[in-house]
């Protein structure tokens, strides 16, 4: 899959493209369905299959712009589900064929919509077709909607596909929705609204060494980001660094028995496992929630808590 990032690394594609337009934050149900409608359209019209996102989230550049205008403290955004390095591989898998990542900054923020459609659609991408939600709104305080996307389509070239919402036994789909299972401890439901296990994928780097001296050495995995979508305890899978769905049991948070810090970490011990994977990209699929994080009063509490969730995450595993 081509990789096309921005403002600088922007320029005019060659050949015509087929284009969906979103955050694809968690790349859920909701966005494969624009995706397959792109597919199919690449195969009826020609072109190249594109997905054009955003960085950084525009909901997070919105928040700050509000904290400059309005003087107040800025908006608490959405934990994000996935980072970019996270979604190539999603989308590629898909059938994506070229990703664009436009820098979501101030200029673009105040675009007027026949502006952005011209800009990025027509002359960036040479778009025939452009598959969004129906939902979708773009453009300088959201000003533009799909009726906008026709009208501007007319004129330069190209047609508008709206693909509905996707609701999934009852339950729309959509990367908030995916948030609130991931909150609630509810990885079932967030496994059936993104079509595959919830994971995340990081790079191993050396920790205090804490857990190997109470007998679960750790992979220590540092998520950069300043909100994660769910916390607590967890049996999980392991693939990276020449594992294959290896068991394990983590831990997801700021470690308040040992740590004062509150940085978010993710503590993960292998069942029946030594080696070193230490700078090793690894993908963690959370299987089960267990508990939540707790702080306890001594180490030794904390080593028979740590006991029984070794135990508890092998049962999960195995029912799993």
């Amino acid at each position: 899959m081509e990789i096309l990032r921005g403002p600088a690394g922007l320029a005019p594609v060659t050949g015509a493209s087929v284009v969906a337009i979103g955050n694809f934050d968690g790349v859920h149900l909701g966005h494969q369905a624009l995706v397959a409608a792109v597919l199919e359209a690449t195969v009826l019209r020609g072109g190249t299959a594109t997905v054009l996102t955003f960085e950084p989230h525009p909901r997070e550049v919105l928040a700050r712009a509000a904290h400059r205008a309005a003087h107040r403290a800025v908006a608490e955004v959405p934990a994000r589900l996935q980072r970019l390095r996270e979604k190539v591989p999603v989308l590629a898998a898909l059938g994506v064929q070229r990703l664009v990542v436009a820098r979501f900054n101030d200029r673009l923020r105040l675009q007027a919509p026949a502006e952005f459609v011209e800009s990025f659609l027509v002359e960036l991408l040479r778009a025939r077709h452009v598959v969004v939600g129906e939902g979708f709104r773009f453009g300088h305080r959201g000003a533009g909607n799909v009726d906008t996307l026709r009208e501007v389509g007319v004129r330069c070239g190209f047609t508008v596909q709206a693909v509905p919402l996707v609701s999934l036994q009852g339950v729309a789909v959509s990367s908030t929705t995916v948030r609130e299972a991931l909150d609630a401890g509810n990885l079932p439901l967030a496994s059936r609204l993104l079509g595959r296990p919830y994971a995340v994928t990081a790079r191993v780097q050396r920790g205090k060494q804490l857990g190997r001296t109470l007998g679960y050495p750790t992979l220590n995995l540092r998520l950069h980001r300043r909100r994660v979508p769910l916390g607590g305890i967890f049996a999980v899978r392991v693939t990276g660094g020449g594992l294959e769905h290896w068991p394990g049991v983590a831990s997801l948070g700021t470690r308040p028995t040992v740590d004062v810090d509150g940085e978010v970490l993710l503590e993960v011990h292998l069942f029946d496992w030594q080696g070193d994977l230490y700078g090793a990209h690894v993908t963690v699929e959370f299987v089960a929630w267990q508990r939540p994080e707790l702080r306890f009063e001594s180490l030794e509490a904390l080593v028979v808590q740590m006991n029984e969730d070794a135990v508890e995450a092998r049962r999960r595993l195995a029912a799993a």
